[in-house]
């Protein structure tokens, strides 16, 4: 088990003001509601501040339209506690929380191991944490600490990974992508590229899980009646295994046309696969939007990668538990899909330009500019 918690720190001026302004801006389409929104702002330019630093339980807050809440301490438990993808949704539930004063605690499993979730979820209810947030990526087993936790009174939400089909774990939402129709619409796009009969591999960290699973589904929904060989490889939940996997699956299988990763690491894998094998004119895709992901997109080795706003991914489950403690459970926690972005290097350049906490290939706390045409993809 892993088990940290976030550091201090305060929004420059010129960051809050653009950052209410920009989540005003959205917060219809994140599910937030204005009118709670505009409230959680104003309590952050009228001198509201508190500490994110893990272990504090009590006392005020100061003032805002929240007076002498005390400093709420949440629980982020997560599956791959190490894993890339993470950073920028570690740094979304930390600015959640210098800018409302309280912490959270990141917590569970290196290598998807479900146990050690469980236990973690145990040990936060034990603690009397006063929120958590968990991928649910087993149909069963989070079914009966969600339920202890609500019990205690402890609200629990899930966050990048739902409760998958037939599960009766009773979270009150989930903020993440909607993972089955992201593989769908990855699946229509790789249809373009490929004709009936072709052979196309699904690049799977951990086979059934509920967070990338789904994603290898609706690809196959979409591939297998069009009459395309879809395939499913095992690539391993470290990192490290998956570039070994990849290439080794591809070596015995040189026939086959689009290489499809349905997370980051195999994405990478991916990636040194299709170069080193350019000659067969294999093609591939990775999912999110590490460094090493977007560069292998600008230099050709991915077709695309998929944005799913990891950074939304802690913002948003530290902001609903918040607003749910002080609320007295009237603002209840409501579903938030934080979308699908094809990235391509078409219009890959954003992303590469600046270092940045949104996107994790930074830790500075600074304002971007907007690009002057944002078009849909």
């Amino acid at each position: 088990m892993v088990s940290s918690s976030a550091g201090d720190g305060q929004l420059d001026p010129v960051l809050r003001d653009m950052s209410r302004r920009r989540m005003i801006r959205n917060a219809g389409v994140l599910g937030i509601g204005v009118p709670a929104l505009t409230m959680l702002l104003d309590a952050c330019s009228s001198g509201s501040s508190g500490s994110s630093s893990g272990g504090s339980s009590g006392g005020s807050s100061g003032g805002g339209p929240f007076p002498g809440h005390k400093k709420y301490k949440f629980t982020l438990v997560n599956h791959v506690t190490t894993n890339s993808f993470f950073t920028p949704t570690r740094y979304g539930a930390q600015d959640a929380c210098d800018i409302l004063g309280c912490s959270y605690s990141w917590t569970g499993s290196t290598d998807s191991v479900v146990s050690d979730m469980v236990n973690a979820m145990n040990s936060a209810i034990t603690a009397n944490s006063d929120g958590i947030g968990v991928p649910i990526i087993d149909k069963t087993a989070f079914t009966t600490p969600t339920e202890k936790a609500l019990s205690a009174g402890i609200p629990v939400i899930s966050y990048n990974a739902n409760p998958p089909a037939g599960s009766v774990t009773p979270v009150m939402s989930y903020i993440g992508q909607d993972l089955k129709q992201a593989g769908v619409e990855a699946g229509q796009r790789i249809l373009k590229q490929v004709k009936k009969g072709d052979t196309v591999a699904c690049m799977i960290a951990t086979p059934g899980t509920g967070n990338i699973q789904p994603r290898a589904d609706g690809a196959k929904s979409v591939l297998e009646p069009a009459g395309i060989n879809f395939v499913q490889v095992t690539t391993g939940a470290l990192e490290g295994q998956e570039l070994s996997a990849v290439e080794s699956w591809f070596q015995g299988h040189q026939s086959a046309k689009f290489l499809y990763a349905v997370d980051a690491g195999s994405g990478i894998a991916v990636a040194k696969t299709v170069a080193k094998f350019k000659s067969t004119g294999v093609k591939g895709s990775g999912w999110d939007v590490g460094t090493p992901t977007l560069q292998q997109v600008k230099n050709g080795s991915l077709d695309f990668t998929i944005d799913q706003q990891a950074y939304l991914q802690g913002f948003l489950p530290i902001l609903q538990l918040f607003l749910y403690q002080v609320s007295g459970g009237l603002v209840a926690p409501v579903e938030t899909n934080t979308g699908l972005k094809f990235v391509t290097k078409a219009n890959v350049d954003p992303y590469l330009s600046s270092t940045d906490r949104y996107e994790g290939s930074g830790s500075a706390k600074k304002v971007l500019k907007v690009p002057s045409s944002i078009q849909a993809s």
